[in-house]
């Protein structure tokens, strides 16, 4: 059985270009998180702007051999830490580094021999495409990119170099996928948006779209995410952009770049992002509306009208502070209430001794 390495404190922090507070020839074994890292461990603690005081709590229990932190982070004497601007992917590298070698996405190489792929359509060198993926027609697909088993991708979809197409994953025609792209498994991208006319008995017909999807360099989405294609033009995800599971994209919707969108939210259609918004889970944003660059949108608030540039969250959004503000007051108001109450009778009380 193969041994697990081992790396001085020293060692560790010349791959991930960190400062050492400790024991520089302390000797780490392996990795975990704070809860559970025993003292062979190396762990971490995300940048404190983004942390929790559980977190922060958790970090000052941990039994870790090593830690690494940001800069501004609280210290425990007596503990080894690893000063990095961005603990998260210092500890990132490390992992990596005690893995070795990457797995490979597919025991497969080359083009399954149960692969459908149409005659008229384009490889890259080093493609892989799994078992029954299915390639119609005028698809071009650039160098190492890999199609995961049962995929569809459908005619005249154009996809970059260095992509991931997990399995299932369903594409439709006229799709352009940049580089460096990864969709995950359950995926659907590029059919008819939820666009219906109502006549006057209130009958809806589906009203077909000519469009499609344009999903640029570096963008990742996740599992079982929905992008619908244009009614006339492009639906776009923006370069760098990252979606959740479980993501709705309406038709038409255009999202700038670096954007973050979590898990069970939805974008209307023809709404549009600037770049690097950020949109927690469970939120909806309304049709036709524009969210400016820097956009926060807190969990569970629902956007009905365009924003500019802050923090915004609740049902209607409102800015951050105010909808805190308003939070306290709405969890406090039992008290409020008994409060009217009691001043309500002795007002009627005082009229009614006149």
């Amino acid at each position: 059985m193969k041994e697990n390495p081992t790396f001085t404190l020293a060692e560790i922090a010349k791959i991930t270009e960190s400062e050492i507070v400790g024991d520089r020839d302390y000797k780490i074994t392996g990795f975990a998180e704070l809860d559970s890292a025993g003292v062979g461990d190396v762990s971490f603690l995300s940048n404190p702007r983004y942390t929790k005081t559980r977190y922060v709590n958790a970090m000052r229990q941990s039994h870790a051999g090593a830690i690494f932190v940001a800069p501004s982070a609280p210290q425990t004497e007596g503990k080894n830490y690893l000063i990095n601007k961005d603990p998260a992917r210092a500890f990132q590298m490390i992992v990596e580094t005690f893995r070795g070698d990457t797995p490979k996405l597919s025991a497969f190489q080359g083009i399954h021999p149960t692969a459908v792929i149409h005659e008229s359509s384009k490889m890259g060198n080093n493609v892989l495409i799994g078992p029954h993926a299915v390639i119609d027609a005028d698809v071009v697909i650039g160098d190492n990119t890999y199609i995961g088993a049962g995929s569809y991708i459908g005619s005249k979809t154009k996809i970059g170099k260095d992509s991931i197409i997990h399995p299932n994953v369903t594409i439709n025609e006229y799709t352009n996928i940049g580089d460096h792209v990864v969709i995950q498994p359950g995926v659907v991208i590029g059919f008819g948006g939820f666009g219906y006319s109502t006549d006057d008995q209130g009958k809806h017909t589906h009203l077909e779209h000519f469009g499609n999807v344009s999903i640029e360099d570096d963008v990742e989405i996740g599992s079982n995410c929905t992008v619908d294609r244009a009614r006339f033009a492009t639906t776009r995800l923006g370069r760098g952009t990252k979606l959740d599971n479980m993501v709705v994209i309406g038709h038409n919707v255009q999202i700038g770049e670096d954007n973050i969108i979590c898990g069970q939210s939805a974008v209307a259609g023809s709404s549009r992002t600037g770049n690097r918004v950020i949109i927690a889970g469970q939120c909806g944003i309304d049709g036709h509306l524009e969210l400016q660059d820097g956009v926060i949108i807190t969990g569970k608030s629902g956007v009905s009208k365009s924003l500019p540039p802050g923090k915004y969250g609740g049902v209607p959004v409102q800015p951050l502070g105010q909808h805190n503000r308003n939070s306290v007051l709405l969890r406090n108001i039992g008290p409020y209430v008994k409060q009217l109450k009691d001043l309500k009778a002795r007002i009627e009380q005082l009229e009614s001794s006149k």
